[in-house]
């Protein structure tokens, strides 16, 4: 099963430029998204309707080298734990298409935090989730 934007939805993020705000990262189109405005880390913070086994997590996104994934299974967004780290492919022109194993893990909230870039803007234009 995919999940777009069916009800998951970004509670939180470290920045926002109100051009291209948080929303964007989880309204299923690639051609709009959130983009990071100044130093890192950046994070953000995406809730499910309910908790929800995730297999994998799809990223669209540009300019992210390094990303870690936490998540919670707690009504709020805290005591978060880690879940996997990424270091990604620069992808010159294009956009990196990412899929990230979560190995099932159950999650309320995802934490993604890109830790740096190989620019000082990165972008995120798609997330969705298997399960």
């Amino acid at each position: 099963v995919m999940i777009d934007s069916s009800g998951a939805h970004v509670v939180l993020t470290s920045s926002s430029d109100e051009n291209h705000p948080p929303e964007n990262i989880t309204d299923g189109n690639n051609k709009t998204f959130w983009m990071s405005t100044g130093m890192f880390p950046q994070e953000f913070i995406i809730r499910f309707p309910e908790t929800t086994n995730i297999s994998t997590v799809i990223m669209d996104s540009y300019n992210i080298k390094h990303l870690k994934i936490e998540r919670n299974t707690s009504p709020n967004a805290a005591d978060f734990e880690p879940v996997t780290q990424e270091e990604l492919e620069h992808t010159e022109g294009h956009l990196q298409l990412n899929s990230i194993s979560l190995k099932g893990c159950s999650a309320t909230h995802l934490r993604f935090i890109i830790t740096e870039g190989y620019d000082h803007f990165v972008s995120v234009h798609r997330i969705s989730v298997k399960t």
